[in-house]
């Protein structure tokens, strides 16, 4: 009876042995452990032997079953994972990715069976559910996932609140543009609607930790994080009543069917999450480009001289204002098509392609999921009115368009930008969304993507006094968060001293101009709209005009320099041979940096910076040969580097 008794207990050892699955990083560093208890499956991860994770928990329920609970081990599966590729519009170009993979397979109670795929990299994690068919199901409903993320009660976070639904201009809300709180406790974070992706934690005042998810198409909702509860941050749907209250807030997936990756990114400083290439070494290009879509700067006259400049004369100052400044396009915002007309539209984009300068047009998504007004409307929401005016926009000689005003994250809308970005591949044009969600991945997911709003953004300096106030402060923010994993059409370096057509008085600029040239650098897209008013061309100094004519908008390599968020950041990019380093200061004192640029030593250099009065200057400069260069950076100033 004895000897059974310890057969059993060994049985009962060894069973629970075995489904505890443990994965980790080619380098060893980062671990995750899966594991079923008390029929729920729960992972925790460890980076250094720290517990950054611990217990959180998987699973999802759909219409008909419940998939968090009485669950039992099937099997596990390890690999490895090594790929190479090359993407020319995030902030690297040539990408290596090597991670070890974890198949952990669970069962219920009817033997219905779903994997959870993680795969580790060094700093990184990636996982997702991978469903298999189940019997004669081959379509189903997901209501809600139990994916949790549980950090040690010694955690900061670095957060944005997910905006109010049918809230805002003209009922637009959801569009990921309220503000970063900084260096908050998880447990303070209890905002009712939750809290976008990206999103910062600083686990024990010493490891750093980035959430988000990439992957994420027409086949699937687009995912927040929810309040503070129980211990987690678990992963929400859209609220039900974005897009006008239509469409479900879950997922529809057929079978076998997979869900978004959802992504960690940790390391001991900022370097991992500032660098980190995972939300595009996860996915793959869904279609091929229709053509070679080129990238660069542009200028916009909105921003600055807003609606009253929709006019023929005032956009044509602007093509020339691109022209003289190297800029390869214009874009022209809405009203266009009730303002200066589809005929002299015509004339106006063969007049700036006499000029080099490529044009992108505005359009509103929408006419029926809220109230924006502006046009041209109803002409991107449906198929058979967006390739009659694709078409046109072809024949016209078009280079792209900004499409603005999108409704929320529900899988309704996903499909919406899909469609969007797939017609306009077959009309050889290149796609920004405004008033818009993160993009997961869409880089490399659709080669005509180049960008996404997604942010408080530029036009809210002309909007909102406090944006203006706290301009430094969530310029700070933006590279180790939102910037980080995605691409960001901000729409900034300001040259006026005033946020007006007149330059002379009103909402004044608070930032220094070797701030605004630095955050021309800091901020990454493949097509970045700046906000220089023709004005700048007599009023703004030659050295600065001469900066943003040779400013690249692509990048080979991007490495984090120094910076805390909401503090001061500093990178450096390279394009080619040429490196440029730059950082902003949201401190209200100077802040005096000893910066390692050791990929620098002994190179000479030009630097813009500000001195004490905030007036900015350019001068030459030799890196010391052991990479160490002392350097302040004024308080709502900034500075630039670039190798000669």
């Amino acid at each position: 009876m004895k000897s059974l008794i310890y057969v059993s207990v060994f049985l009962l050892v060894f069973i629970a042995r075995a489904q505890n699955k443990t994965i980790a990083s080619p380098n060893g560093n980062l671990k995750v452990i899966i594991d079923v208890i008390d029929g729920g499956v729960i992972y925790t991860v460890r980076f250094d032997n720290t517990i950054i994770i611990e217990n959180a928990p998987l699973g999802f329920r759909t219409k008909k079953a419940d998939f968090t609970k009485n669950l039992t081990f099937v099997n596990a599966e390890s690999r490895k994972v090594s790929k190479t590729y090359e993407q020319d519009k995030i902030k690297q170009s040539q990408i290596t990715y090597n991670a070890n993979t974890l198949r952990y397979t669970v069962k219920d109670s009817k033997d219905r069976q779903f994997s959870v795929l993680v795969q580790v990299s060094d700093n990184d994690i990636a996982f997702r559910y991978e469903i298999d068919k189940w019997g004669e199901t081959r379509a189903i409903v997901v209501e809600k996932e139990l994916t949790g993320f549980s950090f040690p009660q010694e955690t900061s976070s670095f957060l944005s609140n997910a905006m109010r639904p049918m809230t805002g201009f003209a009922r637009t809300a959801p569009s990921y543009e309220s503000a970063y709180t900084a260096d908050k406790p998880i447990a303070e974070q209890t905002a009712g609607g939750g809290y976008v992706f990206p999103a910062l934690y600083k686990v024990k005042d010493e490891y750093w930790v980035l959430l988000s998810e990439t992957g994420v198409r027409s086949l699937y909702p687009a995912s927040h994080l929810s309040a503070y509860q129980d211990g987690n941050f678990y992963i929400e749907y859209p609220n039900e009543k974005e897009n006008n209250g239509f469409g479900s807030s879950g997922a529809q997936l057929g079978l076998p069917g997979v869900t978004p990756w959802r992504t960690i990114t940790i390391g001991k400083s900022l370097k991992p999450v500032v660098e980190t290439t995972i939300p595009w070494d996860v996915v793959e290009p869904l279609y091929e480009p229709s053509q070679d879509y080129e990238y660069g700067k542009g200028s916009w006259s909105w921003i600055i001289w807003q609606d009253a400049s929709m006019n023929y004369k005032d956009q044509k100052a602007y093509v020339d204002l691109a022209a003289v400044m190297d800029f390869k396009y214009i874009l022209i915002d809405a009203w266009w098509d009730e303002r200066i007309g589809y005929e002299r539209m015509k004339e106006l984009i063969d007049y700036a392609a006499s000029k080099d300068v490529g044009v992108f047009l505005w359009y509103n998504s929408n006419g029926i999921v809220n109230d924006a007004f502006q046009t041209p409307l109803n002409k991107m929401n449906t198929s058979i009115e967006r390739k009659k005016e694709m078409k046109w926009l072809q024949e016209a000689g078009v280079k792209g368009l900004k499409v603005d005003f999108f409704g929320g994250d529900k899988q309704e809308t996903i499909r919406l930008y899909e469609d969007i970005l797939s017609d306009a591949n077959d009309y050889g044009l290149m796609i920004i969304f405004h008033g818009t969600t993160l993009p997961r991945g869409w880089e490399r997911m659709y080669p005509n993507f180049v960008g996404s709003e997604a942010v408080v953004a530029s036009e809210m300096l002309v909007f909102v006094e406090d944006v203006r106030k706290k301009e430094a402060y969530n310029a700070t923010l933006h590279p180790f968060i939102r910037n980080a994993v995605a691409s960001m059409e901000f729409g900034g370096v300001v040259l006026n001293d005033y946020l007006n057509r007149g330059n002379k008085s009103g909402q004044k600029r608070l930032t220094t101009d070797a701030f605004q040239l630095a955050t021309g650098v800091l901020f990454q897209n493949p097509v970045q709209m700046f906000a220089l008013t023709p004005n700048n061309l007599d009023d703004a100094p030659k050295f600065e005009l001469d900066f943003l004519k040779e400013l690249p908008t692509t990048w080979d390599e991007t490495r984090f320099i120094d910076g805390y968020p909401g503090k001061f950041s500093v990178l450096a990019r390279r394009n080619g041979d040429t490196w440029y380093v730059a950082g902003v200061n949201a401190e209200s004192e100077p802040k005096k940096l000893n910066l390692d640029l050791s990929f620098l030593a002994g190179k000479t250099a030009s630097l813009i910076n500000d001195d004490k009065d905030g007036d900015t200057f350019t001068k030459e400069i030799k890196i010391p040969k052991n990479g160490k260069l002392n350097l302040t950076i004024q308080s709502g100033g900034g500075f630039v580097i670039v190798n000669e």
